[in-house]
């Protein structure tokens, strides 16, 4: 922006003066002195209308032996008009004409032909064009000459100044053509680096040569610097040459000042750099494309589709980049940037175009990387592979390659790679890009860390889906930890990255089996992006949607239905069947508008998949007739759908044992080889067969066996049905003899190779694991393994399962651990009621826990425990509907050992009530052994259950009944007794709970006290806190004071000091006073306050007189109870009257018109009245005691008077 003053623009940086143009110095017209009749004539030469024919103008030139200047002048003007191949010519022909003449000034010539080949280096194209043009040759070409014109100038002087500066520019133009190496530029050892370092050399010499004065030099250094990579030395260099020359604008320091502020990270003040730049020359195309990049670089912080993109991005194309095109086409920077636009619309005739310019003019090594990547995104997107590759790596190799180079590029050969087929390889890339120092710099690539870890899943997927059996554990960790980063991302702000649906929906499928509750969390993340994308005013949104409930149903039917029905099946598993009921269906209702929308997408099998899962959902929330008619109109579209077939089958065997075993047998024979419905026909036969001892007679073992044999000797239900199998009849099998013996265990080592086949087949199988864990627990009695074998497979199964915490509960119990027994059946209770609904416990599990409790009653000898077992014993019995046998045992065993118990148990530990009620029980148990022992298959032999009961009968009824009346008899005798024991028992209590209440009160006060206390501190701390701060002021107030003229607050200025008056000598009554100063200066003052400071002798004044008397001031001994204070007072020094007057008896510290002057000549000093030792005196000058060192007050010690400090 323009400076204003006094309605007068200041112009370029406030200078009037016009800015310097390039060859401004060439005249519109020169005479050619010649040699003619009438004597020397001149030939009048219109150097703004040249012809391109210098034949005769060269002959005319060498004939009359033109000065050299009259060669470079004319050169020079074909060189204004860009005609720099004439001006060459003309040079060389100069040259010619004065090789016989002084080597000055063939040196000029060669100076001048150097810069033209330099300047035609910058013009010249990198690479040989890719169509012919009228001079194909390249830089290097260029380079060569000009080396050679600069080696024969130095050849006649090597120190001539011009060719310093020429020389470094030379140095320059060789640098960028060649490419960096790896490493960090500051630390940069490659022949590119020593090249730009020999160029800074050579423009300090032409600095040097120049004393000082050539800009030119101080801005090739600063080239050179910022080339090197040094930007805080380069941004000095472009500053100062700001500074020597405001008004320069070709070139302009500005654009160097940006670009090293941009480097620095200072982006903002980089564009102002520019903007200043375009202001002072609005034809710049290097600012207008420099702030083109800046505006393309703020757009990038933006998703595109943000509001706030859309117009940053186009100020960036429109208003700077295409306005730098049309300043010059061929421009390398401008033409790398549209081509980035050209892109996006795909538009790649023009990416090529641009792309191959910006690669043969520019002498930057990045902006040809820039067209080599463009060449490779055009050449990519078209498929050929080979040529995408090749660009990719010339593009890396133009920054450096390696660790260096070109992220983006590295990340394309990935890219390449993987579309390739080769994995490897782009995972080899992808890792090498996080682990570089360019990645490094600026945080890892997302993009590069997203491929990997899809990279990665991918190969867990795919292992999975070939059913392999090789360990992907480690690369399942891998793309976990390098998605969850990149998503961890999204929520920096500073990187302004947006969500990626492909992270999250990898991340859902890793996380599926051993976490399911964060993958549900991604497909609810995906699912919220989804929503948000849809727009309030979406065409496929109903008019009246409702409130908001029913707006979010309508919207979720707008979004992909294979994700909500996989939202729908973790609900599913995490048994929240509701919330999975309203996903399936609103999956279908998704379905049925994807179809309306485009007839052309086939739908039946997404509806197939989500009826079947809603049917599911139905049978889980135990609405049977719903999921019927699911099945069932599913079997309508599909006939063959077995699954189908199959939950009928089950829902039926539910509702109707007899019609639904007909209709799974229906379904066996139809679909004979399929290996769930086998697994449904072991299921039910597994229900309802006739327990039989003999393997070979067992109906499930012969349809394992078949299964196995005819279909599929691997069927992982199958070789687990035979394990168990073999388990329960190894358990049933005698143990008498050792044959007995060893038949059992080949039993159970039967059992254990079909439990270790599955688990080589299928490592992760829990129901094969726990099996191994029974059969070692059973057969080898090692319990310890067993309980390792659980535990793993608990936390495997994760609570999907109650049978390991069943298997837990029963080793538990074998050891004798009663309370972590107990522990693993209640968890396995509760695990099992959610498995079924609520439709209540487990009468198994409820059997167990009765049978540890009574195990724990017997060794404990506790009737409760007793008690606990007998409750958990009817509650089995209840919850089979009273109807098995078994059950009804158990509770019958646990009340006869409960009547044992107490006839047993001595009268102070029973209860009347208890042994009335185990008489109640006996009598019950006493006709349940005769129930049982009269049924079809009672559990244990008919005799051995009629001996019982007729032991209660005769017995044990007797034997309680004479307990009862002993019972009755001790607690009527002990009836006072236990009356006093019980009032004793409540004073203790209420004892007891007198001394808590004191000793609550008594802490309550404690802490009342301590909280007081605390409160005191704190406010002594503020008090003190509060004086300080008021010293402080103070402080400040003495020492600084307000500028009359500024009104800012600065330091007291001590007020120069008088010279006093001279004293008499010795012997005289008064001192003769002078008035005024004294003729010395402060420094001769100075030095004469040392001089007496240093000698100890007394000063003299000028005249010779006697020195005046030492005024003596007391030191207080250390350790004495004496103020301490830097101030004046009456311990001290008398003060004057007029002090005296202002603060009587108070000692006074001096006011700010008195600080710096002297004191009274009359004071005295107060001499203490004992002293045992010779007190210390301190000799000083009395215009020193009047100094007030307000800084050394001891922040303890108060001032005393009121003083005003200012």
């Amino acid at each position: 922006m323009a400076a204003v003053q006094n309605g007068h623009t200041n112009g370029v940086n406030g200078h009037t003066e016009a800015p310097y143009q390039r060859f401004s110095h060439i005249p519109a017209v020169i005479d050619i002195p010649v040699r003619g009749e009438d004597g020397d004539e001149a030939v009048n030469l219109d150097l703004t209308e040249l012809l391109d024919e210098t034949d005769e103008l060269c002959d005319l030139l060498e004939n009359e032996n033109a000065a050299r200047n009259y060669w470079i002048t004319i050169a020079l003007a074909y060189a204004k008009q860009l005609k720099v191949n004439v001006a060459i010519d003309i040079l060389q022909k100069g040259l010619s004409a004065l090789s016989r003449g002084k080597s000055e000034d063939k040196l000029s010539i060669l100076a001048c032909l150097c810069w033209m080949y330099l300047w035609k280096c910058r013009q010249a194209p990198r690479v040989k064009p890719s169509q012919p043009t009228e001079d194909d040759r390249t830089k290097d070409s260029f380079l060569h000459l000009a080396t050679s014109t600069l080696n024969d100038a130095s050849r006649i002087n090597p120190s001539y100044p011009p060719l310093f500066l020429a020389r470094g520019t030379l140095y320059l133009l060789r640098a960028s053509l060649q490419p960096s190496k790896a490493g960090s530029a500051s630390q940069e050892h490659s022949e590119r680096a020593d090249t730009l370092k020999n160029a800074a050399k050579c423009f300090d010499d032409a600095y040097k040569a120049s004393q000082g004065r050539n800009i030119m030099a101080i801005l090739g250094k600063a080239k050179a610097q910022f080339s090197l990579g040094r930007y805080p030395e380069a941004l000095s260099l472009y500053q100062q040459a700001l500074e020597r020359a405001p008004d320069m604008i070709d070139p302009d320091p500005r654009i160097g000042i940006g670009c090293c502020l941009w480097q620095l990270g200072h982006k903002e003040n980089a564009k102002t750099a520019w903007q200043r730049s375009l202001e002072l020359n609005e034809n710049s195309k290097i600012a207008n494309v420099l702030l083109g990049l800046y505006y393309l670089d703020e757009s990038s912080q933006y998703p595109t589709s943000d509001p706030a993109f859309a117009p940053i991005y186009k100020k960036a194309m429109t208003v700077h980049t295409q306005t730098a095109f049309k300043l010059d086409a061929m421009h390398a920077l401008t033409c790398a940037t549209f081509g980035g636009y050209f892109v996006l619309r795909k538009a790649w005739a023009n990416v090529e175009r641009l792309a191959r310019r910006a690669i043969e003019q520019t002498d930057v090594n990045a902006v040809a990387s820039d067209g080599w990547y463009l060449l490779a995104r055009k050449e990519h997107y078209e498929g050929d592979m080979s040529k995408a590759a090749d660009f990719y790596g010339k593009a890396d190799q133009a920054r450096g390659g390696d660790e260096k180079g070109y992220l983006p590029a590295k990340f394309g050969v990935a890219q390449l790679k993987t579309l390739m087929l080769d994995f490897d390889g782009a995972k080899f890339r992808l890792e090498k890009i996080l682990t570089s120092a360019t990645n490094a710099a600026g945080g890892k690539s997302l993009e590069a860390m997203t491929l990997l870890g899809i990279l990665n899943a991918e190969d867990v997927f795919s292992n999975q889906a070939a059913g392999n059996k090789d360990d992907k554990s480690q690369e399942q960790k891998k793309a976990i930890a390098l998605l969850e980063q990149v998503r961890v991302a999204w929520k920096d702000p500073k990187r302004k990255a947006s969500p990626d649906a492909a992270v999250l929906l990898n991340l859902a499928r890793l996380y599926e089996v051993e976490q399911p509750e964060r993958a549900l969390a991604c497909l609810q993340q995906v699912e919220q992006m989804e929503l948000d994308e849809i727009a309030e005013d979406d065409d496929r949104l109903p008019d009246d949607v409702g409130d908001a409930d029913e707006e979010r149903r309508v919207r979720r039917e707008l979004l992909s239905p294979q994700l909500l029905s996989n939202i729908g099946c973790f609900h599913f598993q995490a048994d929240k069947f509701t919330q999975a009921r309203e996903d399936f269906q609103t999956a279908l209702n998704a379905c049925v508008k994807m179809r309306e929308r485009d007839s052309s997408i086939d739908t039946d099998t997404l509806v197939s998949t989500i009826s079947y899962n809603l049917g599911r959902t139905y049978e889980a929330e135990g609405q049977d007739n719903e999921a019927r008619g699911m099945y069932q109109g599913l079997l309508v579209r599909h006939p063959d759908y077995v699954d189908a077939h199959a939950r009928l089958a089950y829902i039926s065997l539910a509702a109707n044992p007899a019609g639904g075993a007909e209709v799974i047998k229906q379904l066996l024979e139809s679909e004979p080889s399929n290996l769930e419905v086998r697994s449904l026909y072991a299921w039910y036969t597994n229900k309802h067969k006739k327990r039989t001892h003999q393997l070979n007679e067992d109906v499930e073992q012969r349809h394992y066996k078949h299964t196995l044999q005819n279909f599929d000797k691997h069927d992982h239900y199958s070789l687990t049905g035979m394990g168990n199998l073999h388990l329960a009849v190894a358990r049933e099998m005698r143990r008498e003899t050792d044959q007995d013996k060893e038949r059992r265990s080949k039993t159970y080592m039967r059992a254990v190779e079909f439990f270790d086949k599955v688990l080589t087949l299928d490592p992760k199988n829990a129901f094969a694991a726990q099996g191994l864990g029974i059969a070692m627990v059973e057969d080898k009695r090692d319990t310890a393994a067993g309980i390792q074998i659980f535990s793993k497979v608990r936390e495997s199964l994760k609570g999907i399962s109650s049978s390991v915490h069943v298997n837990l509960g029963h080793v538990f119990a074998e050891t004798r651990q009663w309370s972590r027994s107990i522990e693993n059946y209640e968890l396995a209770l509760a695990k099992s009621a959610r498995e079924k609904d609520s439709k209540g416990a487990d009468p198994q599990i409820l059997a167990c826990l009765g049978r540890v409790w009574l195990m724990r009653g017997r060794q404990e000898k506790k009737l409760e425990a007793y008690k606990m077992s007998l409750d958990y014993s009817k509650q089995a019995l209840e919850q089979s509907a009273g109807e098995n046998i078994n059950y009804k045992f158990n509770v019958a065993f646990v009340q006869i050992q409960l009547a044992q118990l107490l006839i047993s148990l001595p009268e102070a530990q029973r209860t009347l009530a208890d042994v009335e009620a185990a008489s109640t029980g006996l009598d019950e148990a006493i006709d349940a052994f005769t129930e049982i022992a009269k049924s079809p298959n009672p559990p244990f032999p008919r005799g051995d259950l009629d001996a019982r009961a007729n032991m209660g009968r005769n017995t044990m009824k007797r034997q309680l009944a004479g307990a009862l009346e002993k019972q009755a008899e001790y607690e009527r005798k002990n009836a006072s007794r236990l009356e006093d024991a019980r009032r004793r028992r409540d004073d203790e209590i209420k004892r007891r709970e007198e001394e808590k209440r004191v000793a609550a009160e008594k802490a309550d006060e404690q802490r009342r006290k301590i909280k007081e206390e605390r409160e005191r501190m704190a406010e002594e701390d503020r008090e003190l806190i509060r004086s300080r701060v008021e010293q402080e002021e103070m402080k400040e107030a003495a020492e600084y004071t307000t500028d009359a003229e500024t009104g800012e607050r600065k330091k007291r200025e001590k007020r120069p000091r008088e010279k006093r008056a001279k004293r008499k000598k010795k012997g005289g009554d008064t001192d003769d006073e002078v008035d005024g100063a004294g003729t010395g200066t402060e420094a001769e003052g100075a030095r004469t306050r040392r001089s007496r400071a240093t000698s100890g002798t007394p000063a003299t004044g000028s005249d010779g007189d006697a020195p005046r008397r030492k005024k003596k001031r007391k030191l207080e001994r250390k350790g004495q109870a004496v103020k301490s204070s830097k101030y004046k007072s009456a311990e001290m020094v008398q003060e004057s009257d007029d002090e005296a007057n202002g603060a009587e008896g108070t000692p006074a510290v001096e006011t700010d018109e008195d600080m710096g002057d002297g004191g009274d000549e009359d004071e005295t000093v107060a001499r203490p009245t004992q002293r045992k030792k010779p007190a210390r005196v301190l000799d000083e000058d009395e215009d020193e005691v009047g100094e007030v060192d307000i800084a050394g007050v001891d922040e303890g010690t108060t001032t005393a008077g009121n003083a005003n400090h200012g």
